[in-house]
């Protein structure tokens, strides 16, 4: 996944978090194997220090439907179906295996075991593998906190934050500690001053009532991961209004949704591209985003949206996933749909799925 300090670095945003979408395009039409939907395929990136990735805030978040940079996740149903088992089903992974895999699972999800997995059911599973996120970046902040906080008192200000930052970019941690003790110009190029702005913008957001200017560990978390938090979804919600709404009255219409720059792409590859792309935001926008059905977008509505632990949300999720593989129409799924429809479920093909089927369930 590309990392915010990533995009700024390589000017694709004015603000790390909310990434250009003009720029994106262009890259994405330069890279035609990548999909316009999702900023994070792109994959030429410079590699990132393991200190880096834990102090900063992450680009993408599992179980969340849209990036920071206000782009549709493309993972967001394999994220909530597997939970911390996706790296179990890779690209590479023996076909045989993931199908034993995938049965057991359908096992699980069939929670009164009558052989079928109801609207019910999926959403009962998805809650939990949504939850599994949660644990797995709570249990990651620890060790963040932990490399923010050396000293161990509980607390960190942001010039210790910043301080650690500008360590991970290459500065002497003690030289820059000194400068900012004593006031003295750090001496930084536009584009880290940039970032630092914008991490400091979302630093004291996260810094809740009171507010004391220092973060505690469960403040950080909502500093890395805005989804634990009602503030941070909201102001990470306020983010991507205000880099898609074009007339400024803070709400979206389908076409500040969907709209792309004239002649970002100019062949016929980047234009079927672009196509999907319009096409996929154009179905979510209308079919579950737009809840009241009247073609604008509030933020209430967004922030709905993109709430991870809303059970309704969660139900119409159950019915969409349902839908893409209830081949029978009969409202639930078998552990034969599930098997073919394996790919949409997991991210992975399975060979000859129907042959094995009774044999392994």
């Amino acid at each position: 996944k590309m990392t915010p300090t990533d995009a700024v670095m390589a000017g694709k945003s004015r603000h790390f978090l909310t990434g250009n979408i003009t720029t994106c395009l262009l890259l994405l039409a330069a890279h035609a194997c990548a999909r316009p939907a999702n900023m994070s395929a792109l994959k030429d990136k410079a590699p990132v220090s393991k200190d880096e990735n834990e102090i900063l805030p992450p680009d993408h978040l599992n179980a969340v439907k849209m990036e920071l940079d206000g782009h549709l996740n493309k993972d967001f149903q394999k994220e909530v179906f597997l939970g911390k088992e996706m790296e179990e089903f890779d690209e590479d992974s023996e076909p045989r295996r993931n199908r034993k895999k995938l049965v057991e699972i359908f096992a699980k999800v069939d929670f009164n075991k009558d052989r079928s997995v109801s609207a019910k059911e999926m959403q009962r599973w998805i809650m939990e593998k949504t939850e599994e996120h949660f644990q797995e970046a709570t249990k990651e902040n620890k060790n963040s906190f932990h490399a923010v906080d050396p000293d161990g008192d509980g607390h960190v200000t942001w010039d210790e934050y910043r301080a650690k930052f500008l360590a991970s970019k290459g500065f002497d941690e003690k030289d820059v500690a000194e400068k900012i003790k004593n006031n003295e110009d750090l001496k930084l190029d536009e584009e880290t001053q940039e970032v630092l702005e914008s991490l400091k913008d979302r630093w004291f957001q996260a810094d809740t009532n009171p507010a004391d200017q220092l973060l505690n560990e469960q403040e950080f978390l909502s500093f890395l991961h805005p989804e634990h938090s009602r503030g941070m979804l909201r102001y990470m919600v306020k983010e991507i209004v205000r880099d898609l709404d074009q007339d400024g009255d803070k709400k979206l219409t389908l076409s500040e949704f969907i709209s792309l720059p004239v002649g970002t792409v100019d062949n016929q590859q980047g234009q079927d591209i672009d196509d999907d792309w319009v096409r996929e935001r154009k179905k979510e926008f209308q079919e579950v985003i737009d809840a009241d059905r009247n073609g604008i977008v509030t933020m209430e509505e967004l922030e709905e949206y993109m709430d991870p632990m809303n059970e309704h949300n969660a139900l119409n999720e159950a019915r969409q996933m349902i839908a893409v593989a209830d081949e029978n129409q009969n409202r639930s799924l078998e552990l034969d749909e599930i098997l073919k429809y394996s790919e949409y479920f997991t991210g992975s093909k399975l060979m000859d799925y129907a042959r094995n089927v009774h044999e392994e369930f």
